[in-house]
């Protein structure tokens, strides 16, 4: 389905709907701080949160389709997100991303995890003084997905941000994403992005996440 017929089967739903939408889905496309990428990867992971597994989903992966995203990337996203979003939702999207034509999977390679180091080593030390078998199952998760080829650091940090603003994981999850996405290259500017592409997907989150994530004006500057 091509990004028309997205707008023209919304505009079958409700013509004036279909214009708030396409005009929501311009801002995300005409952020600066982001890679068309990136961008792709943001409205496929908002899909995965809600989840929207039918004509968003279809159009999110045409629209990454023809930005260059790999068909293997698609993939990729999904088994990353799997921990994040939940193993039952995933197993949903891929039968869906079946359904719309995707190739089938070309890596099938075993999973091999590569030793935690740096943010990620640090968050699972900080979980064993809460719970010493969360963090085992944590460490194990991890360490089979940031090393993984087909997406960079900084794209799985900025998709796992995606997940922390709807999910509203504000907290420590929030901040360790933020930093692996920082020491990969993202900025500031990247960040407030970031947050401004998400907000066509529920404005009120993405308040909260930016007074979470952001730098706040001094009192009295």
């Amino acid at each position: 389905m091509t990004q028309l017929a997205g707008a023209e089967a919304l505009a079958a739903l409700d013509p004036v709907f279909a214009q708030l939408a396409v005009g929501a889905g311009h801002n995300l496309w005409g952020l600066t701080h982001l890679t068309m990428r990136e961008k792709a990867f943001i409205c496929l992971t908002a899909d995965l949160c809600h989840p929207h597994l039918d004509l968003p989903l279809a159009m999110h992966v045409q629209m990454a389709l023809a930005n260059g995203v790999e068909p293997e990337t698609v993939r990729e996203l999904c088994r990353h997100l799997a921990p994040y979003v939940g193993y039952p939702i995933v197993v949903t999207a891929f039968q869906r991303l079946t359904e719309l034509g995707l190739p089938q999977a070309q890596d099938d390679k075993p999973v091999e995890p590569t030793p935690l180091t740096g943010p990620l080593a640090r968050a699972v030390r900080a979980l064993e003084d809460v719970d010493s078998g969360l963090a085992a199952f944590t460490e194990d998760q991890l360490a089979q997905r940031w090393a993984r080829p087909h997406l960079s650091v900084r794209e799985r940090a900025l998709a796992c941000l995606v997940v922390d603003v709807f999910y509203q994981t504000l907290g420590e999850s929030l901040r360790l994403h933020a930093e692996l996405a920082r020491s990969a290259g993202a900025t500031d500017e990247t960040l407030r992005d970031l947050l401004r592409g998400v907000a066509e997907f529920g404005m009120p989150r993405v308040w909260a996440a930016a007074q979470a994530l952001l730098p706040q004006p001094k009192e009295g500057a």
